[in-house]
């Protein structure tokens, strides 16, 4: 079993609903966990589906917040986007992009296959310095409360079995494949490296 815990990057697009949840779990099973959108703006649900709400990533969840207040209390706290932004202030100031992070994690993982791909291509476009691999894990998760709360358990599960591994290059794919037939979801997995 490592003696660290391990570093875990959860990412979605646009680092609200899907990694925030997760990361709010991870944190409290006492894993060193950030989130991430790789969006190239932070994107909200609207009044209507083709009128999303748009912030700059330097947008602090508090001023998302009070700009929704403003817009449409009621619309936004009956479609749980100000209770999704209450959880966010507590967690952390504002939304990050991963691209623009050069921290090291021993795992990252991600909420759809498009943003494991920008994942997946920002790290592989990097210089690689140390060669410290890194796991890359694709989790689908359907964007809505109560799908994020659900893959945000099973990424939590992930994270355990992870930790618990006396060799976490050799039993990987393994695991994976276990969580894959239980939880009835397919895992994309690569490593790159530092």
């Amino acid at each position: 079993m490592p003696s660290q815990p391990l570093r875990v990057a959860v990412v979605c697009s646009s680092n609200q609903n899907r990694s925030m949840e997760a990361h709010s779990i991870l944190s409290k099973r006492g894993f060193d966990v950030r989130s991430f959108g790789t969006g190239s703006h932070v994107k909200l649900p609207g009044p209507a589906p083709d009128k999303p709400n748009v912030y700059d990533f330097k947008t602090s969840y508090e001023q998302m917040y009070s700009d929704l207040v403003r817009k449409d209390k009621d619309l936004y706290t009956q479609n749980g986007i100000l209770h999704m932004l209450e959880r966010n202030k507590r967690i952390k100031l504002r939304p990050e992009r991963f691209q623009s992070c050069k921290d090291k994690f021993d795992l990252v993982i991600t909420c759809e296959e498009r943003v494991y791909d920008q994942v997946v291509e920002d790290l592989n476009s990097r210089e690689q310095e140390t060669l410290q691999p890194v796991h890359v894990i694709n989790v689908d998760i359907q964007d809505n409360h109560e799908e994020a709360t659900l893959g945000a358990f099973i990424i939590c599960e992930l994270c355990q079995c992870i930790q618990q591994t006396d060799d976490m290059e050799n039993e990987i794919d393994e695991l994976l494949q276990e969580l894959e037939d239980k939880n009835n979801r397919p895992l994309l997995h690569t490593v790159c490296f530092y």
